[in-house]
């Protein structure tokens, strides 16, 4: 199976505990279990952001801690200079926003053909990466 790129959110449905979307937490965490993935510095910044936050998933600093022991298996592309100007070529070319153009930017830099997620249009394809929305 060829290897995919994981943005955030779905990261953030597999580890909600506190609000939970039956559906979409049991999507998320059955893709996670798949082979090959891939998720970013950015990726990994944003799960933060909304680790911390009290109207997201309140996460005590154990419940981070026990959630970054997983989430740094993954194969994880860093962020770079470089990963930052193919973002911004990728925001010129597409007209989206910087964050998911530094998504894409790394996607690219992986390797990866697919990216999970449900920030983008569902099939729809940049710089020949196949965004899929696992939760439509």
């Amino acid at each position: 199976m060829p290897s995919a790129f994981v943005d955030s959110n779905v990261l953030i449905y597999a580890a909600d505990e506190s609000f939970p979307q039956p559906r979409k937490t049991s999507i998320a965490r059955e893709l996670l279990r798949r082979r090959g993935l891939w998720i970013s510095v950015q990726v990994l910044n944003e799960f933060t952001v909304n680790a911390r936050r009290r109207d997201k998933l309140a996460f005590s600093p154990e419940q981070e801690r026990q959630w970054y022991e997983r989430l740094l298996l993954f194969n994880i592309v860093p962020l770079t200079t470089e990963t930052f100007l193919a973002a911004l070529a990728i925001h010129i070319r597409h007209q989206i926003s910087h964050w998911d153009s530094l998504i894409l930017a790394s996607a690219r830099e992986a390797g990866c053909k697919t990216l999970y997620s449900e920030d983008l249009g569902d099939n729809q394809i940049y710089e020949g990466i196949r965004v899929v929305n696992p939760f439509r």
